[in-house]
């Protein structure tokens, strides 16, 4: 029997491990917090590449510092502490940091990472992991609210927004603030239910620091008035002269929507209490769900807890199997969806199908390049697990022969479960070739220019899709051709674009193969005429809308911009909103 000495050594210790793991993770979010600051400076900077960087780099700091607080726990106490007699005790200490946390949803996140680390599987459960919260986020914005409010019938509504946008506190000057905010009170009246009575709580709600992401910072927003509620975004740009503009203000739900899209990059911005935040953002965005915005907002571990959590609760109440996943089969990925819940699940097979002729690593680093790349908004995200369990019993008979044959290696089956030790998981689209051979002429003709726009958005964003194929891009519930099949993808900077060259006699003309050298990384734009476009329809269409798309002097173009560290600008809303200039 214990005595009471070692028991209170005991408690000690778990107390002391306990702190240790908040002390990890406040490390990790105070380098998050500093991205936001720094990107602030690079926006001012006009320093594109820079913030790039900082949003690509950031999306490895924490496993880092999950396996730097590992290497303490292992180094600094004892291996008896790691043991179900003793773990329950490290999170109940835990538990009681967080009740005055300002991020203790985020916390529990990395609680949990670190767990996976130093116990066995078989520890998964709420007693030793956070499956459930604990610590309730719901008023953590009671006395700091992550907003600013202000009251346009005090001053009127050009002062206040005039206000608003200077709070900010940028340091480079505005071309023309006056008329940039004389277009925002239009559209904004616009938008307000008729006929419009100013209500006493007329008032402008705006998160208290700016969103960046590529070459914008946004002002992001909502405007009361009675029992109305109009979401609105500023995008503030720099003009080539030095100075500031606001470029549009968007309102409607659909460009809202596409802005906050999880086929982009995450924003950067200095956030204290993050839950707030999302809070804000579901009333502008009620179709997002919590784990989408956390994401959006750079908090990728705690969006993948909350997805898995979702998906969790959805198996217990939902009664439909898991199959394979509608369209062509890929020759790298089985994809097997459940169609109560709109996501696919993708495996890598053990053997990829010929032709294809690449290995499960370079498969995973090329869905980790499309994690740490742009996306500008044309590549679909992924949410990527390890070990994940689901009852054998939600599996359709065809798809656990179709698991068991091509992917053996890739899972084990556990009593009345199947592990997949490697998993990633994407919204379901309609895919591409199916939308196409069921769409008509003038549904054609919108799929296909969206296509290109795809293509020439994904190269600005230094990204080289590989594999054309209709099967390998879909089509979102908003009608946008997005790119979701990374086995092939490269940087366009990496590839060597190449006319063709003439041939030097009939002969070489008539030849099966190339008569001239290919190198791997040779591609011919002139090529995908006759070999990928080979429906005249579509062709038709690319070649009017899109031509410069068969060209490699195009081609060659983006790919000198991006080398000489002058990025292509990609809008994340339509021209036709943009305010006019000058």
């Amino acid at each position: 029997m214990l005595k009471c000495g070692a028991v209170q050594t005991m408690k000690t210790q778990e107390a002391a491990v306990a702190r240790a793991m908040l002390d990890g993770f406040e490390t990790h979010y105070g380098l998050m917090q500093q991205t936001g600051r720094a990107a602030k400076g690079f926006f001012e900077a006009q320093d594109w590449n820079a913030l790039r960087r900082l949003q690509s780099e950031r999306i490895g700091w924490y496993d880092t510092r999950v396996v730097e607080c590992v290497e303490r726990l292992t180094k600094e106490f004892p291996p008896e502490v790691f043991t179900d007699a003793r773990w329950g005790e490290v999170k109940l200490a835990y538990v009681a940091l967080l009740l005055e946390h300002r991020q203790p949803e985020l916390a529990e996140v990395f609680f949990n990472s670190v767990t996976t680390r130093v116990l066995y599987r078989t520890y998964f459960q709420n007693r030793f992991m956070f499956v459930r919260p604990s610590v309730s986020t719901e008023y953590l914005d009671l006395w700091e609210p992550s907003y600013r409010c202000y009251y346009p019938a005090r001053t009127g509504l050009r002062t206040t927004l005039k206000k608003l946008v200077l709070d900010f506190g940028l340091s480079r000057p505005y071309a023309d603030l006056d008329r940039d905010v004389n277009h925002v009170v239009r559209a904004l009246r616009r938008a307000m239910p008729r006929p419009l009575v100013v209500e006493p709580n007329f008032q402008l709600q705006v998160l208290e620091s700016l969103l960046f992401r590529g070459q914008e910072a946004y002002v992001v927003g909502r405007a009361f008035n009675g029992l109305s509620m109009v979401p609105f975004v500023v995008p503030i740009v720099h003009d080539g002269r030095g100075r500031l503009v606001l470029d549009a203000v968007l309102l409607d739900p659909k460009l809202l929507a596409i802005l906050f899209s999880s086929t982009r990059a995450y924003f950067l911005a200095d956030i204290d209490v993050p839950s707030t935040w999302v809070h804000f953002l579901r009333r502008m965005l009620p179709s997002k769900p919590p784990w989408e915005l956390y994401a959006m907002l750079g908090f990728g571990k705690a969006s993948k807890a909350l997805f898995y959590r979702d998906f969790l609760h959805h198996l217990r109440h939902s009664t439909d199997l898991l199959t394979l996943a509608p369209g062509t089969a890929g020759l790298v990925m089985v994809v097997f969806t459940l169609p109560s819940f709109p996501y696919v699940f993708k495996l890598i097979r053990d053997r990829p199908k010929p032709p294809k002729d690449v290995t499960p690593a370079q498969v995973k680093e090329r869905y980790r390049l499309v994690k740490r790349a742009d996306r500008a908004g044309r590549m679909a995200d992924t949410l990527e697990y390890s070990d994940v369990a689901i009852p054998k019993a939600r599996l359709s008979p065809e798809l656990l022969e179709e698991l068991r044959r091509e992917v053996p290696q890739q899972l084990s089956e556990e009593g009345d479960s199947v592990v997949f030790k490697h998993v990633y998981i994407e919204r379901r689209m309609n895919p591409l070739d199916l939308a196409l051979r069921a769409a008509s002429d003038s549904e054609l003709e919108h799929l296909v220019d969206d296509f290109g726009h795809c293509m020439k958005e994904l190269a600005a964003a230094n990204v080289f899709a590989g594999d054309l194929l209709y099967k390998n891009f879909g089509v979102t519930r908003l009608g946008r051709v997005i790119f979701y099949d990374y086995d092939e993808v490269e940087t366009v900077t990496q590839v060597n674009f190449r006319e063709l060259p003439k041939a030097r006699d009939d002969e070489d003309d008539w030849r099966g193969e190339a008569w001239f050298q290919v190198g791997p990384h040779d591609v011919f734009p002139e090529e995908w005429r006759p070999f990928l476009f080979t429906d005249e329809r579509v062709r038709r269409v690319l070649e009017v809308r899109h031509p410069e798309l068969f060209e490699a002097s195009w081609w060659k173009k983006v790919k000198a911009s991006l080398e000489s560290g002058r990025p292509v600008r990609v809008t994340p809303y339509p021209d036709a909103v943009r305010f006019p200039q000058g």
